[in-house]
């Protein structure tokens, strides 16, 4: 079947932020465990060549592929949920749909004909969508935004193409939608589904599936009056209701069989579902025995979508040792006192940019060392721990080249040059573009022999993904390392660090890597499970 992949297309009405990336990636999951090979892609409308320079309070976390892609949240959700890990491949946006297209105009390939939507862009979307289902047999494709945007109509008209070429065996149309309850009267309403549904038609599109969202399930006679003004069968039309966790939706979806729904319409034949793991992820979290609470000390805790990975990898760790993670978000920028940092079970500082919020930052790291309270620091929060250790335990004026490009002490520093994880050499400098001129996707780090984080992962040798501009300035290694901070990783050309850990500290670790976009919730991930373990007090390392 993979030589001819089947697609279903998912697109959302109403309202944005119903959840059409959570629904992909439960529904391609449900589908996986028939063992039907499954990838999802996400089409994003905006004109940004991908998320990378984007504020992540407009568009939250930005989700770094193995091959490093800067993407969509949404590719985050689809890993945490599948067996397969995206790529490139996985998401596009109308950026790249027209700078690709404009490129191929200049070097004169439409042969001096006039460069318009359709056919060039349409078609542009076409063989990307094409491209990315190879070796597939099924390609759930998610349209960003809302029927009805500006933006996506493109993305709308090639997908109606593609109907229209490969027939109905090969695509399916599942549109997700608002059904409103009105607690004032008691009533829930159908009618902005049918006007979404409406919208729809009118740039050709009929849906073969509604999932229809809603604070409860909603009634059968409900399913019927949608059914009727939508023209989607009755059996095709689908409540989904809010539930305790995102992680008890493919066990949801199987129970009102819409696998069987989605395989029927598209002919394709599979073994019965089996949601073995999934039942134990939803066991797992009703069993917790306790609560800890993380602080965590970033610069963009106003947004949670800013920390989605994150979020969802704390949780994780928190299912592995069957206690529930309390997240407390405490804006760097206005942490002014060490008693707001009272109460936490250990301490974590996510990356970011820019040197807002900073001296927050430092003044975490300082109550985590000194008071022995298990701390994490990613990236940024790794970088912070090795300024603040300099400044407070070497008495160095210390500070990273991003911040202050005088510093006396650049412990921290712009990196001019690495080895990508395909051996090739990348070079950069401060004049070099911001977007897409990181360290980016999986790297190889090798592991010190006797270290804490070695014991986590069980191996010398992982692979991580990175997203970073500045490193570890090794000038400083020697007086570092000889006054108890250790380096514990480092790059398998040993030219950078990866990885440092505190001496006579319960758990104090701090990595230039991303581990929490490699976390998922039927296994975790060696760090978060055991940096929770540690908050939880299960786990003392003092020499």
């Amino acid at each position: 079947m993979a030589s001819k992949p089947k697609f279903l297309f998912v697109t959302g009405g109403v309202v944005s932020s119903l959840g059409k990336g959570i629904l992909s990636a439960s529904l391609g999951s449900l589908l996986e465990s028939k063992e039907i090979k499954v990838t999802i892609m996400k089409l994003d409308p905006y004109i940004n060549l991908d998320p990378g320079t984007m504020s992540p309070f407009q568009h939250g976390e930005v989700f770094v592929t193995e091959d490093g892609a800067e993407t969509d949240l949404d590719l985050g959700h689809y890993e945490r949920f599948l067996d397969e890990k995206m790529s490139q491949n996985n998401n596009f946006t109308a950026g790249q749909v027209y700078d690709s297209v404009l490129k191929k105009e200049r070097k004169g390939e439409f042969l001096g004909a006039t460069v318009q939507v359709i056919p060039h862009i349409t078609d542009e979307i076409k063989k990307r969508i094409m491209k990315g289902a190879r070796g597939y047999d099924l390609a759930i494709v998610e349209i960003g935004g809302t029927v009805g945007d500006i933006e996506s109509q493109p993305f709308l008209e090639a997908i109606r193409q593609l109907k229209i070429e490969l027939g109905d065996q090969r695509t399916l149309f599942l549109h997700l939608t608002l059904v409103p309850f009105l607690s004032t009267s008691g009533e829930t309403k159908t009618k902005p589904t049918q006007h979404s549904v409406k919208n729809l038609l009118s740039y050709g599109l009929q849906p073969d599936i509604l999932i229809c969202r809603s604070e409860k399930e909603l009634q059968n006679s409900d399913k019927k009056k949608i059914a009727l003004f939508t023209n989607v069968s009755l059996d095709s039309v689908f409540s989904l209701p809010d539930l305790p966790s995102i992680y008890a939706i493919p066990v949801f979806l199987s129970k009102e069989k819409l696998d069987e729904v989605v395989t029927r319409k598209m002919g394709i034949r599979s073994k019965k579902a089996d949601l073995s793991d999934w039942k134990k992820v939803n066991r797992l979290e009703k069993s917790s025995s306790k609560k800890v609470t993380v602080s965590m000390v970033g610069k963009y805790t106003e947004l949670a979508d800013a920390y989605m990975s994150l979020n969802e990898a704390l949780r994780h760790g928190g299912l592995q040792n069957r206690v529930d993670v309390n997240i407390k978000y405490i804006d760097s920028e206005n942490l002014k006192s060490i008693n707001q940092l009272k109460g936490s079970d250990a301490i974590l500082i996510p990356g970011g940019f820019g040197h807002r919020g900073i001296n927050g930052m430092v003044m975490a790291t300082k109550y985590a060392r000194e008071k022995k309270i298990p701390f994490f620091g990613i990236c940024l929060g790794m970088q912070v721990a090795v300024i603040e250790f300099a400044r407070n335990v070497l008495n160095l004026k210390a500070n990273s080249t991003e911040f202050d490009k005088k510093t006396n002490h650049p412990v921290i520093a712009l990196m001019h040059e690495w080895k990508d994880s395909e051996g090739s050499i990348q070079k950069r400098n401060a004049s070099s573009d911001m977007g897409g001129t990181m360290r980016l996707g999986a790297q190889k780090c090798i592991l010190s022999n006797n270290s804490k984080l070695k014991k986590m992962y069980k191996k010398s040798a992982i692979f991580e993904r990175h997203r970073h501009r500045f490193e570890f300035n090794g000038n400083y290694e020697n007086v570092i390392t000889e006054n108890g901070m250790k380096i514990v990783g480092r790059s398998s050309d040993k030219k950078l660090v990866e990885a440092i850990e505190l001496d006579n500290h319960p758990w104090f670790l701090g990595c230039q890597f991303h581990p929490e976009l490699t976390s998922n919730p039927k296994e975790g991930h060696p760090i978060f499970n055991d940096f929770i373990k540690a908050a939880s007090k299960k786990i003392k390392w003092f020499k």
